[in-house]
C-alpha cells in the first residue's frame, strides 16, 4: 500500500459511523493489517472534528466545576539576558500561535456535546511590565510577586485566550519571559516545544530571516478525532485486556514508612528535594544500562523499584509513569495536551536478581508503550480498584524520567540573547508550589551532560528529612547495581557504611554472675529480720526473709532426695500465697526448674502443660489438688501434708549458668500454650537490670501484681528478694481502684508494676476521684500492652504526677523486659500518632529493625523487631523446630542469636523504639493493610472515650471492623445519646483516618472484659448485634425514601432501613457506597455524587438529595477520586 492510499483508507475510516468504524478495524485484523501503521490524517470538514480528546474532556468537565482554578495553569519563567528586541519576541510568538491551532483554541457546550474552536490568527498580545526604574533591591521582590500572579491566574476557556505572556524588564540587559498556558491545550511535551521554536523563530525574525520550521501535516483536533475513532472502534477492550492481564484483580496500596498518619482527604500539598547523580555514577548507570540492552530509565526506574521493595516489604510493586503519548511521528512537534498515565508492575523479591528485574521490567515497559493509548481514568473505570480520599488508586509512588530536554542552563541565541531558566534563588519567594499528586513522585532529568533527580512528596504525610534519607538510600542502590547488578536484591547495599555502622551494637562479653540462690542467701545474712513475703489479705500474714530461706531449704532438701537437680522441671499449682513463694525458692535451690501452673487456668490449658513439659513433680496443696485434672502418672507433693523439720541450712549450689531456672508456658499462635525456657543466666543478668532501673532499695514494698505463671511475676518477684525489699503478694481478687489504693496506703507500696489495660482503668478512676494522697508510692511500670495515650493526661489529672512512670516491654523469650521509656515527664500531646514508644534497650541488649530478609532498616522505616542479648531463652521447650525458626543466628554477631518478636517497630531519630503492633495484628481490609492499633490510638483520643479495643470480624461475607467503646457514663444512660455518640465519634474519625480505617461497627461497652491477670480478654467480647445499631425506627415514607432503603438493605444485607439508620454503622464502607450511587442511577435515574453519601449517610438526609436532584441535574458521576486522579496528567510540569 503506496502511502496516497494509505492516507485515502485513513480519512475513509474516520468518515464511517462508529458501528461500521468497528466492522473496519475487524476487517483489518482479519487482514493481518495493523491499523495503527496507517496514518494520521488531516480531517479537514469533517464533521466530528471539533470533538474532544479524552484528556481533554476530562479538562474541560473539571474547568466547569471551578473555572477559577489555577490548578490545570502550566507556568513557565525564563531568563533572557543580552539585548532584546520585545517586537521581535511578541511577533515570534504570533507566528507560532498561527502555527499551533491550540494556541488560538477555545472550548464550549451544545447540549451535551463539548467542542473546540479555533480562531482565526491573530497577533499575540506581549504584556510588558518595566522594572528597571525601580531600586535593584526591589525589582527581583516584585518579579516574584508577578510571576505568582501569572501562574495563579483564570483562565476562561470559552473564550480565551489560553495563552498568556508577560516579559519583565529589570534592566537594559536582564529580562524575564512568563509563559502560562492552560493544560486543556499543552503539556509538558508542549512546553520544549514551544520553548525551541520561540528561540529559533525568534533568532530568524532578528536577522531578517523567514523563520524555517518543520511542516506540520495535522493539527491536535486530527488527534483527538483519530484517538476516539480507533479506540471507540474496539481498541479500547483490545489494550484494556492487556491492562486487566498485567495489573490482575487485587490492587495493593503501597506502605512506605510515613513521619504522618494519612489523612482522612489528602491535601495534595507537596515540597520537593532536588539532587544531582554526579558524573561518574551517571556514567556507571549509563554503561550498565548499554552492557544490560536496556535503557537509563529501566535502571533508573529498576533501581527506584527496589528501595521502594526494601522499604515497605512489599512485593507487589507499582509505579504510576508519565508517558508523552506521542507514538506517531506527526505529533511529535505538536503543541498539544497528549499526556496519558500508565502503571508499571513488576514483582520484586530478595532473592531475584536485579539483571533480572531490568529486563522484565524492560518488556514491562514495552508491553505498557505498546498499550499506551488507553486513557488512564477508562482503566480505573473498568478495574474499580479500592478507592479511598487519602490514597490514589492503582498507585501511590510515580517515577518520570525525560531524557535530554531542551537546555535551558544556559542556550546562546545567534541573536546573541542568552537564555535560560530561573536559579532556585531567583525563584524563592515566587509562590512556586509543587502539588503532590501522589504520595511521591521521582523525576529524573537529562540536561547536557548531567543528570537530575527531584523527589516530590506529600507533606501530609512525609517530612523533609525522611526524604532526604530516602534519596541517599537510592543513590546507595545505584551504587550498588553499577558494582555488580548480578547481586540479589535482598544484598543490594541500600545503607551506606556509616548508616550501618550506627545501626548495629556491639556484643557485650557477659560476666558470670551469682544464681539467684546465691544472691537471695547473701540478702538473708544482711536483712535476716526483714519481712520477705507479705500477703495483702487481711490479717496480712508475711514471712522473714530467714524464716522463707530456712523453709525453702528444708523443702529443698526433700527435693533433692526425689532426684530433682539441673535442668530437671518440676510443677508449681498454688495460690497466692506463702506457700508460692517457699515453693518457688525450694525448686531453684534444689538445683531444678520451676514450671509455674495457675490453679485458676481451665483444665484442659492445665493438661496440655503437664503433658508438653514431661514433669514428673508437682508441687501444691490439698485444696488445689482437688481441682485439677487429672496427674495421669505426674507425682503430686502437698506442701500442707509435709513435716515441719527436717535439714534446712543452705544446699550446695549445683546449677551452671546455662541450666534452666523456670519454663513458662505462653499462647502459641497454633493455640497451644508453648513452654519458654529460661536459664539461670539469664533470670540473674535480669535481676541485675531490674534492680537498676526500678531503682530499687532495701525496705522497699513492691506490688506484687501477676500470677506466677505469667512472666512479669518474676519482675515483681525475685529482684525485691535479692535487694532488701519486701514482696506484697495481691489476693486472688482483680482489686478496684479503691481496693488498691488502699493497699497501697497500708502496706506502703513503694513500686508497682501493672498490666496497661488495668492501669488505664485505674487512671481513669483516679483522675474522676483523686485521692488525697498515694502514700510512699514511687514508681509505676506498665507493661503487656500498649500504653493509652490518654492515660498520660489522666495521671497527671489524678495527682501522681510525682510518681515515676515507666512503659516497659518485652516477650517472653527475652526474659521479661527488654525496654523502657521514661513516661514521667511526658504529655499526651507529645506524643506521636503512632503511640507512646517503647524506649531504648536496657543494658547489653541488642535491638534491631530487620526487614524479611534480615536486612537492616533504615530509621523510620518499619519492619519486624529482633532482639539479642544475655537474656534470650534457651528456646521452647521440646520444640527445636519453632526454637530454630524463633530464635535465629546473629548476622551481625558471629556465636550470637537473635529473638525474633513478631512485633512490627521503628527506630526514632533518637535511637528509641516505637512499638507499631504485631505482625499477626495487621488485617487486610478492601486491600488495604491496616494497623488496628492506630485506629484503637485514635479513637482513644475521641471526647468521651475511656477505652476502645478494634477487631476485624467476617460479617456480611466480608471482613469489616468492629470497634469496641467504653465511654462516660453520660453516654451511656440513653439510647439516643448513644447514637448521637456513635456519629460524633465517627464524623471524628473521618476527619482523621482514611474511610477504610474507619470502623462499620461501633459497639458501647460498660467495660472491657479483662482475664485474671488484668490483660485484656479479647475473645471474651460480644459479636456485633445488628439489632443494636439500628434504633428508634422510623419508617421511610416516600417513594424515594422506599426505594432508597430497599436499596441499602439489598447491598448491606440487612432485613430494614429507617430513616435514622447511618449507612456507615450499617457496615456500610466506600464499595458498597459506589455500589449504591451505581443502583440510584439505574433505578432511580439519578446521578448522585458519591462525597453526598458521606456528606449525608442518614437515609432520611440522602433522601432528600436524592430527591432534590430527581428533577434532573448534570451528569456529575465522578467520584472525588476521580477527580483528584485527573490531575496526574499534569504532574510532568
Amino acid at each position: 500500500m503506496n502511502a496516497a492510499d494509505a492516507q485515502k483508507l485513513a480519512r475513509r475510516f474516520i468518515e464511517l459511523p462508529q458501528d461500521k468504524r468497528r466492522l473496519f478495524l475487524a476487517g483489518m485484523a482479519r487482514e493481518g493489517i495493523n491499523f495503527a501503521q496507517l496514518p494520521m490524517t488531516a480531517c479537514i470538514g469533517a464533521a466530528e472534528r471539533d470533538g474532544l480528546s479524552y484528556a481533554q474532556q476530562r479538562m474541560w468537565f473539571l474547568w466547569q466545576m471551578d473555572p477559577q482554578s489555577a490548578a490545570y495553569n502550566l507556568p513557565m519563567a525564563v531568563r533572557l539576558n543580552g539585548e532584546l528586541q520585545p517586537e521581535a519576541l511578541e511577533q515570534a510568538f504570533s507566528l507560532l500561535a498561527a502555527r499551533h491551532e491550540c494556541l488560538r483554541t477555545t472550548f464550549g457546550q451544545e447540549g451535551e456535546q463539548a467542542f473546540q474552536k479555533v480562531a482565526e490568527p491573530q497577533p499575540v498580545k506581549l504584556t510588558l511590565t518595566d522594572l528597571s526604574a525601580l531600586p535593584e533591591e526591589q525589582r527581583w521582590p516584585l518579579a516574584r510577586q508577578h510571576m505568582m500572579a501569572e501562574a495563579t491566574q483564570a483562565f476562561d476557556l470559552e473564550n480565551g485566550p489560553l495563552l498568556s505572556l508577560r516579559l519583565l524588564r529589570l534592566d537594559a540587559q536582564e529580562h524575564v519571559l512568563l509563559l502560562t498556558l492552560h493544560h486543556i491545550i499543552a503539556d509538558g511535551w508542549s512546553m520544549n516545544i514551544l520553548i525551541d521554536e520561540f528561540m529559533r523563530t525568534y533568532d530568524a525574525l532578528v536577522a531578517g530571516r523567514e523563520p524555517q520550521l518543520p511542516a506540520i501535516t495535522v493539527h491536535y483536533r486530527d488527534y483527538a478525532l483519530w484517538q476516539r475513532s480507533w479506540l471507540e472502534a474496539g481498541e479500547r477492550e483490545r489494550q484494556l485486556d492487556y491492562w486487566r492481564a498485567q495489573l490482575g484483580d487485587e490492587h495493593p496500596v503501597l506502605e512506605l514508612p510515613t513521619d504522618r498518619a494519612y489523612p482522612a482527604q489528602a491535601s495534595h500539598r507537596g515540597a520537593r528535594l532536588e539532587t544531582v547523580i554526579d558524573a561518574s555514577l551517571r556514567q556507571d548507570l549509563k554503561n550498565l544500562a548499554q552492557r544490560q540492552g536496556v535503557t537509563l530509565f529501566v535502571v533508573l526506574l529498576a533501581a527506584f523499584k527496589t528501595l521502594l521493595h526494601r522499604y515497605s516489604g512489599q512485593t507487589d510493586i507499582r509505579v504510576g509513569g508519565l508517558i508523552a503519548n506521542r507514538t506517531r511521528s506527526e505529533t511529535e512537534g505538536l503543541i498539544g495536551f497528549f499526556v496519558n498515565t500508565q502503571i508499571l508492575r513488576s514483582v520484586v523479591t530478595a532473592n531475584s536478581r536485579f539483571a533480572d528485574l531490568l529486563q522484565s521490567l524492560r518488556q514491562c515497559a514495552a508491553g505498557a508503550q505498546s498499550h499506551q493509548d488507553l486513557p488512564f481514568d477508562a482503566l480505573i473505570e473498568a478495574l474499580q480498584p479500592a478507592r479511598s480520599q487519602s490514597h490514589n488508586p492503582l498507585f501511590q509512588v510515580m517515577f518520570n524520567h525525560q531524557p535530554l530536554v531542551t537546555d535551558l542552563q544556559q542556550a546562546q541565541l545567534a541573536s546573541g540573547l542568552r537564555v535560560g531558566y530561573l536559579t532556585e534563588e531567583q525563584l524563592t519567594g515566587s509562590g512556586r508550589e509543587h502539588a503532590a499528586t501522589s504520595d511521591l513522585m521521582l523525576d529524573t532529568r537529562e540536561e547536557g551532560e548531567q543528570l537530575f533527580a527531584a523527589f516530590t512528596y506529600a507533606t501530609d504525610i512525609f517530612d523533609e528529612s525522611t526524604i532526604a534519607a530516602l534519596a541517599g538510600h537510592w543513590r546507595n542502590v545505584l551504587v550498588s547495581v553499577c558494582r555488580d547488578p548480578q547481586q540479589l536484591i535482598g544484598n543490594l547495599s541500600m545503607l551506606d557504611v556509616a548508616e550501618q555502622e550506627s545501626l548495629i551494637q556491639a556484643t557485650e562479653e557477659s560476666p558470670r554472675l551469682d544464681s539467684f540462690q546465691t544472691l537471695f542467701e547473701a540478702q538473708v545474712a544482711r536483712t535476716p529480720e526483714a519481712p520477705a513475703v507479705i500477703l495483702a489479705s487481711e490479717p496480712s500474714p508475711s514471712i522473714s526473709y530467714a524464716e522463707l530461706n530456712r523453709r525453702s531449704n528444708r523443702l529443698a532438701h526433700q527435693l533433692r532426695a526425689r532426684g530433682v537437680g539441673p535442668d530437671v522441671l518440676v510443677g508449681v499449682a498454688l495460690g497466692r500465697s506463702l506457700e508460692l513463694a517457699v515453693a518457688l525458692l525450694a525448686v531453684l535451690k534444689a538445683g531444678g526448674a520451676y514450671v509455674p501452673l495457675d490453679p485458676q487456668t481451665p483444665g484442659e490449658r492445665l493438661r496440655h502443660v503437664l503433658d508438653d513439659s514431661g514433669l514428673n513433680l508437682l508441687l501444691t496443696d490439698r485444696q488445689t489438688l482437688a481441682a485439677l485434672p487429672a496427674l495421669d502418672g505426674v507425682q503430686s507433693l502437698c506442701l500442707d501434708t509435709l513435716p515441719e523439720d527436717g535439714l534446712s541450712d543452705n544446699l550446695p549450689v549445683t546449677v551452671e549458668p546455662q541450666n534452666l531456672a523456670y519454663v513458662i508456658y505462653t499462647s502459641g499462635s497454633t493455640g497451644r500454650p508453648k513452654g519458654v525456657s529460661i536459664s539461670h543466666a539469664a533470670l540473674s543478668e535480669f535481676i541485675e537490670r531490674a534492680i537498676d532501673y526500678s531503682d530499687l532499695r532495701e525496705g522497699d514494698r513492691v506490688l506484687q501484681f501477676a500470677t506466677s505463671s505469667f512472666d512479669g511475676f518474676v519482675e515483681q518477684f525475685f529482684p525485691p528478694l535479692c535487694h532488701g525489699a519486701s514482696v506484697v503478694l495481691r489476693d486472688a481478687r482483680l482489686w478496684d481502684s479503691a481496693t488498691l489504693h488502699q493497699v497501697i496506703l497500708e502496706h506502703g507500696i513503694t513500686l508497682a508494676d501493672l498490666p496497661a489495660a488495668y492501669w488505664y482503668w485505674l487512671v481513669q478512676e483516679y483522675a474522676a476521684h483523686p485521692p488525697a494522697h498515694f502514700g510512699a508510692l514511687r514508681q509505676i511500670h506498665v507493661g503487656g500492652e500498649a500504653m493509652a495515650v490518654d492515660g498520660l493526661r489522666l495521671w497527671q489529672q489524678a495527682g501522681l504526677g510525682h510518681v515515676r512512670l515507666l512503659n516497659t516491654y518485652g516477650p517472653t523469650e527475652a526474659t521479661v523486659v527488654s525496654t523502657i521509656h521514661d513516661c514521667s515527664a511526658l504529655t499526651a500531646d507529645a506524643v506521636s500518632w503512632r503511640g507512646i514508644p517503647i524506649g531504648h534497650g536496657l543494658a547489653a541488649r541488642r535491638l534491631y529493625v530487620l526487614d524479611d530478609d534480615l536486612n537492616l532498616l533504615p530509621q523510620g522505616a518499619v519492619g519486624e523487631l529482633y532482639i539479642g542479648g544475655p537474656g534470650l531463652a534457651r528456646g521452647y521447650h521440646r520444640q527445636p523446630t519453632l526454637s530454630a525458626e524463633r530464635f535465629i543466628a546473629d548476622p551481625f554477631a558471629s556465636g550470637e542469636r537473635l529473638y525474633r518478636t513478631g512485633d512490627r517497630a521503628r527506630l526514632r531519630a533518637d535511637g528509641a523504639v516505637e512499638y507499631v503492633g504485631r505482625v499477626d495484628h495487621q488485617v487486610k481490609i478492601r486491600g488495604f493493610r491496616i494497623e488496628l492499633g492506630e485506629i484503637e490510638s485514635r479513637l482513644q483520643q475521641c471526647p468521651g472515650i475511656r477505652e476502645a479495643v478494634v477487631l476485624a470480624l467476617p460479617l456480611n461475607g466480608s471482613l469489616q471492623l468492629v470497634a469496641y467503646l467504653v465511654a462516660d457514663q453520660d453516654v451511656l444512660d440513653g439510647v439516643a445519646g448513644q447514637s448521637a455518640f456513635r456519629q460524633q465519634v465517627r464524623a471524628s474519625l473521618q476527619a482523621r483516618l482514611p474511610d477504610y480505617m474507619v470502623p462499620g461497627h461501633l459497639l458501647l461497652l460498660a467495660e472491657l472484659p479483662l482475664t485474671p491477670s488484668g490483660k485484656l480478654d479479647r475473645k471474651a467480647l460480644p459479636a456485633p448485634d445488628m439489632d443494636q445499631l439500628q434504633v428508634d425506627y422510623r419508617a421511610p415514607q416516600s417513594d424515594v425514601e422506599q426505594a432508597l432503603a430497599q436499596i441499602w438493605a439489598d447491598v448491606l444485607q440487612v432485613p430494614r432501613v429507617g430513616l435514622d439508620d447511618h449507612f456507615f454503622e450499617l457496615g456500610g464502607h466506600s464499595l458498597l457506597a459506589a455500589q449504591v450511587i451505581g443502583r440510584i442511577k439505574k433505578q432511580l435515574n439519578v446521578v448522585l455524587p458519591l462525597r453526598n453519601l458521606f456528606e449525608k449517610p442518614l437515609l432520611g438526609e440522602l433522601a432528600q438529595a436524592v430527591a432534590q436532584l430527581a428533577d434532573g441535574a448534570a451528569d456529575n458521576d465522578w467520584s472525588d477520586m476521580d477527580l483528584f486522579m485527573n490531575e496526574l496528567e499534569g504532574e510532568e510540569v
